[in-house]
């Protein structure tokens, strides 16, 4: 052997040495780290952890139910596996003013528009049947424990005919649902006070309450696990580019997306993510989103100055004790006032709300509970219609934002006009969780086969903002 070649062979081990050494060495400076910090998953020396791509097909922004949801079904409904790289970009991860994990979490099939009951019909089958699709090879099996009991509508004899119609819509659909008179009312339900019902609805099935910060983390690992991108930052701006289109009425400028600039937490870094395409699910802050790209910002009198009319509108909860209540047969009641109530857990407790006029939509600077809302607004109706709740005691109280939809309080489903590659589903107005399965379908229907398969949403475009053609749900709660 040369003197040279055995140069050349000591260089390379101590080279494999040395990168042996620093490994190992590395890994117990981290070890020893973590050791310091007990309970911490901070880890000083995984910079990249949490950072978007360079480049993505998809960017959704909103970490929701929604987003995830869109997330899952796009890896799930991909021709090829691996064919389509997808980003969530989440500005909170803890969730802690999320409207998702904030929600009572019910499920309703008794909505007004057979789009919503068709909706709410594919996500309770989705709910029942939820391992087969969200289940994770190793991981525990999922219980988003369910409690399956049906909502009560009740109606005065001035919503009566409503009321009929509705159920005669949710009938046409497959739903099951049932009339009752206030005579069976009262033999069904003997703690209810009957004065001004006039009839009342209740669903036979596919209807109850359920967790919504596990269908969030089921949604959240399964689409972890088939390869989507999960990334912390607030998206802050986007590079557009644009073309002008000439028709016989007008120019048009048509724009397209082309980065989504995010800002990183705690520092001044902005990471650009190259896309094809951008899923607007930023919930109540949709309508802002939406302005970053341009929408509603144009020339007066024309389709640029139309904005996405979604904005937050917070609404509390609040929880009560009575031991003599209703019982564990208490369904989701719905009252003639809008007050609504239901079982929380089999202690005698129960949560409920109301949501507030137009005069008295709370500010929405911050998540502030307003008792005083529950004395003068809530408890009087409360004890009108369930003698045994005048000796309630309240216990807590939380606020969350409705994604509000002040156009008809319906969801936004579909593509922009002029930003061609903003798709957006939002504006569900309090009914987003439950129909985060049919509705995240949808959305990836859409984007992957250029229309709706499963259930047609093209009532829900952004198109009837134009027309000012509304889609009207008459059962917001």
């Amino acid at each position: 052997m040369t003197l040279e070649l055995q140069s050349l062979l000591q260089s390379l081990e101590l080279r494999v040495f040395s990168r042996c050494y620093l490994g190992k060495e590395v890994g117990k400076f981290q070890k020893k780290l973590k050791e310091s910090l007990p309970g911490s998953e901070w880890n000083p020396i995984d910079t990249t952890k949490g950072l978007p791509p360079e480049q993505a097909d998809v960017v959704i922004v909103g970490g929701g139910v929604m987003g995830w949801s869109v997330a899952y079904w796009l890896k799930c409904l991909e021709t090829r596996k691996g064919a389509l790289q997808v980003a969530v970009i989440e500005k909170d991860p803890t969730y802690s003013k999320a409207s998702t994990v904030l929600s009572v979490g019910g499920i309703r099939q008794q909505f007004s528009l057979p789009e919503n009951v068709q909706m709410s019909l594919y996500s309770a089958f989705f709910l029942r049947t939820i391992n087969e699709h969200l289940g994770v090879v190793n991981e525990p099996p999922i219980d988003i424990q369910f409690n399956p009991l049906g909502y009560l509508f009740l109606a005065s004899e001035d919503g009566a005919a409503i009321l009929e119609e509705n159920v005669h819509v949710q009938r046409d659909q497959g739903a099951k649902v049932s009339l009752l008179s206030p005579t069976q009312l009262k033999k069904k339900y003997p703690w209810l006070n009957t004065d001004g019902v006039a009839v009342a609805s209740y669903g036979l099935e596919n209807e109850g309450w359920f967790d919504p910060w596990a269908l969030l983390h089921a949604f959240k690992r399964k689409a972890i696990s088939m390869g989507v991108y999960s990334c912390h930052g607030e998206v802050t701006s986007f590079t557009t580019s644009s073309t002008e289109l000439l028709t016989p009425e007008r120019e048009l400028t048509l724009s397209r997306i082309n980065y989504v600039h995010v800002q990183m937490p705690n520092s001044l870094e902005n990471q650009p993510v190259e896309c094809s395409l951008v899923v607007n699910a930023a919930g109540c802050w949709s309508g802002k989103l939406a302005e970053m790209a341009g929408v509603g910002i144009g020339s007066p009198n024309t389709q640029d100055e139309i904005k996405l009319p979604v904005e937050p509108r917070k609404r509390y909860v609040y929880v009560w004790h009575c031991p003599d209540g209703p019982g564990l047969a208490c369904p989701t009641v719905i009252d003639t006032t809008g007050t609504y109530f239901r079982r929380e857990g089999i202690g005698g407790n129960y949560l409920g709300g109301l949501s507030p006029t137009e005069e008295e939509e709370p500010d929405i600077q911050d998540l502030k509970v307003d008792h005083s809302f529950f004395q003068e607004k809530i408890w009087p109706k409360l004890a009108h219609r369930v003698p045994v709740f005048e000796s309630l005691k309240v216990r807590s109280a939380w606020a969350g934002y409705y994604d509000y939809n002040t156009f008809d309080q319906n969801a936004v489903l579909g593509s922009h006009p002029l930003v061609e590659n903003m798709f957006f589903i939002t504006g569900f107005s309090g009914h987003g969780l439950q129909h985060s399965p049919a509705a995240g379908r949808a959305m990836a229907e859409l984007i992957l086969e250029g229309k709706f398969k499963t259930i047609c949403m093209e009532k829900f475009s952004f198109n009837r903002f134009i027309t000012g053609e509304p889609a009207l749900e008459r059962n917001i709660i």
